[in-house]
């Protein structure tokens, strides 16, 4: 992933919702998720984003969007990186492609159980 820069130090939630390309909503719930998430607020309460912050959302956006994380596998690979941990990371990846085994074993398992249903009731 490459690093957001630009040349402003401060952006907007709707700056920012045009770059990254979500809701402005989707960015206040992930700010309630992820702690690592927290844009200043001005004096008008308004929130300011820094590039560091648009970088952790476009983090968030591959993990949750394009790699198929729940918010708390995404928390969790956030948190291991941040603390350095790639057995953790890994550990995380792990599990999602465990869990993507056991989906395909299930949907084949049903193919089969419908396949022997058909069978069943084409012979009746």
């Amino acid at each position: 992933m490459k690093d957001f820069e630009f040349k402003k130090l401060y952006y907007s939630i709707s700056e920012v919702s045009r770059i990254t390309g979500l809701e402005q909503h989707v960015l206040r719930y992930w700010e309630s998720q992820f702690p690592e998430l927290n844009p200043a607020k001005n004096r008008a309460g308004n929130r300011i984003y820094t590039n560091k912050d648009i970088n952790l959302i476009f983090e968030i956006k591959r993990l949750v969007r394009e790699e198929g994380f729940t918010i708390e596998g995404a928390k969790k690979v956030l948190s291991a990186k941040s603390n350095g941990s790639a057995v953790a990371v890994a550990e995380t990846e792990e599990s999602k492609d465990s869990a993507d085994e056991l989906k395909q074993t299930l949907l084949d398992a049903r193919a089969f159980l419908d396949d022997l249903v058909q069978k069943l009731t084409d012979k009746v």
